[in-house]
């Protein structure tokens, strides 16, 4: 019989130790990263998910089934978001995330101001990295028509609760980005659960895709699209973008990541501890 010492090394993180590692990884970055720094990471981030945002288009394009079109485009748009995770660039997904887990777990309440600068730099970063990436894309290439096609039917269904206009509609959004940053928070809780590349990648890929293909509303994700889309004009233009689209979606994706991943995995992580040994 095989001892412990022959047994291989863990591959995953415990589930119960991700929120502490989150919030360490979130007191890190809003302490020790000065706001220059915090913006040109958020805008790195916001160029890795224009490309895949791209990429998702691109070979989802021509294809009849809908099905393998929305797996095609999950597929594309993982790579982006899992060049964010490899990199540890700052996507407003993760700081969704990271930024309750460290006010959470009871770091000193001076650093809240800082928490609060880097969710903003966060944004803020990802949308100005998302639009300049768009604009050198749109100027650098030129792509078919079904690819323009493709990317307008995409950028219409992000504006789709504006046709329904008023509180509900607005409602609806906030709601759908709430479900969307369910999926993405838990892709980033997964990603940090992994030990190795392949095992951050697999849940990426499977959440991520799981969120493109229900067609739930994602705040950078709209900006990458609407970024891609607007230089040609297949866009609704940046007002009602931001009013139907980016910001519901923002608002949603805030209260998805705190009362669906943050709040009850990090109320999950007291009760481990708190729990004697003996107990089961």
């Amino acid at each position: 019989m095989n001892d412990d010492t022959d047994l291989p090394d863990n591959q995953f993180l415990a589930p119960e130790l991700v929120m502490t590692e989150m919030a360490e990884v979130g007191a890190r970055r809003a302490v020790g990263r000065s706001p220059a720094e915090v913006l040109v990471l958020a805008m790195i981030a916001g160029g890795f998910i224009t490309v895949g945002a791209l990429f998702s288009t691109l070979i989802a394009t021509g294809t009849t089934n809908e099905g393998t079109q929305r797996l095609l485009e999950g597929f594309g748009f993982s790579v982006g978001f899992f060049a964010v995770v490899l990199t540890g660039t700052l996507l407003f997904t993760e700081v969704n995330v990271e930024m309750p887990a460290t006010l959470l777990s009871g770091h000193p309440r001076s650093i809240a101001g800082r928490v609060a600068r880097l969710w903003i730099l966060a944004a803020v970063g990802n949308f100005a990295g998302a639009y300049l990436t768009g604009l050198a894309i749109t100027a650098a290439q030129e792509y078919s028509s079904d690819v323009d096609a493709l990317l307008a039917e995409i950028v219409e269904a992000k504006m789709r609760y504006r046709e329904i206009g008023g509180a509900e509609g607005w409602l609806r959004a906030v709601l759908s980005g709430v479900l969307g940053n369910w999926l993405v928070g838990m892709a980033a809780f997964l990603a940090v659960m992994g030990r190795t590349i392949i095992g951050k990648y697999i849940p990426v890929l499977l959440m991520v895709s799981a969120f493109v293909a229900a067609g739930f509303l994602h705040s950078p994700a709209n900006m990458a699209y609407f970024s891609l889309a607007q230089p040609d004009g297949l866009g609704p233009g940046w007002g009602p973008a931001l009013a139907w689209s980016i910001t519901p979606a923002a608002v949603g994706n805030i209260a998805g990541a705190f009362f669906l991943v943050a709040l009850p995995f990090w109320a999950l992580n007291n009760r481990h501890r708190a729990r004697p040994p003996s107990e089961p």
